[in-house]
């Protein structure tokens, strides 16, 4: 309760709001984190989920989640990821599978993700947040921080019909007009841009 009255003040203070367009009945789902451009998106975005109340949950290799790191880690809602194989001799499973798994052990997942995969420029995306959420069969919700508006929040809801091309244009089509802190270092996925 005093992490969401602290994100409501300090977002109010900087005249920032929050639009929460994440429908209480969704418990699981992969959660775009875009424009990604600058340091100062992580603060606005976690601030912006603590005041809306969205446990947005990060994924980090499992060896972070131990001393000295892991308590920081966990207070960021982290989760550690542990790629190698169940039993000797089988294959490492894929960072999708091990995504897609954690939400068979977890009913509220919001699984947050950064697809432009840096801060500079880029004008391809990584789609494995797209393959992770068909394989957990939840939908794709798109957070978002404009800096024009002051905005943050969750735009829209993406239910994964199966045909991606059509899938991640809409998503490109969302992302298109958001204004980034560097404009300069934005870019949509330009193979999806419709």
């Amino acid at each position: 309760m005093l992490t969401k009255l602290f994100a409501h003040v300090v977002l109010t203070l900087s005249g920032w709001t929050v639009k929460n367009g994440l429908p209480p009945d969704v418990k699981q789902c992969v959660m775009i984190a875009a424009p990604h451009t600058s340091n100062w998106d992580f603060l606005y975005t976690r601030l912006g989920f603590l005041k809306m109340g969205v446990p947005v949950k990060l994924t980090i290799k499992r060896s972070y989640m131990r001393f000295p790191y892991g308590p920081f880690a966990r207070a960021l809602g982290c989760i550690g990821i542990d790629r190698r194989p169940k039993k000797e001799g089988e294959e490492r499973p894929s960072m999708v599978q091990v995504m897609a798994d954690l939400f068979k052990v977890h009913d509220n997942l919001v699984m947050l993700v950064t697809p432009e995969g840096t801060r500079s420029l880029s004008s391809k995306w990584k789609t494995g947040f797209y393959h992770v959420a068909v394989l957990a069969n939840v939908p794709v919700a798109l957070g978002y921080l404009d800096y024009k508006k002051k905005e943050a929040g969750v735009g829209k809801i993406v239910y994964p019909s199966g045909n991606m091309r059509k899938d991640m244009q809409i998503i490109m089509a969302f992302y298109k007009n958001i204004v980034p802190h560097t404009p300069a270092n934005f870019s949509i996925d330009l193979d999806y841009d419709s």
